[in-house]
């Protein structure tokens, strides 16, 4: 799997105005089973994204599709999971 990390790069008045756009670019990839789950960091600063194991160049495309581009800065980071604690174990092997 992989943990998608944003950094917002522009002031928070564009990222407002991205995120209708970006909501909707989530939620077609939650829809289909892509991403795992995703949520804002605290304090605001960007966003965690968890995507299933897909080849890399189909997640680079998907990401490339999103709103955000244009005010976030994007790390990933494939994780092969191995242990997980009970709520947690349908992870493994993503």
């Amino acid at each position: 799997m992989y943990i998608v990390s944003l950094t917002y790069n522009r002031p928070m008045a564009e990222v407002d105005a991205a995120l209708d756009a970006h909501i909707a670019w989530l939620d077609t990839w939650f829809n289909n089973g892509t991403f795992i789950a995703a949520g804002r960091k605290d304090p605001r600063t960007g966003g965690v994204i968890l995507v299933k194991d897909i080849d890399r160049a189909s997640l680079d495309a998907i990401l490339a599709e999103d709103a955000f581009q244009k005010v976030a800065d994007y790390e990933v980071t494939k994780v092969n999971m191995t242990r997980g604690s009970a709520d947690f174990s349908a992870l493994v092997g993503l």
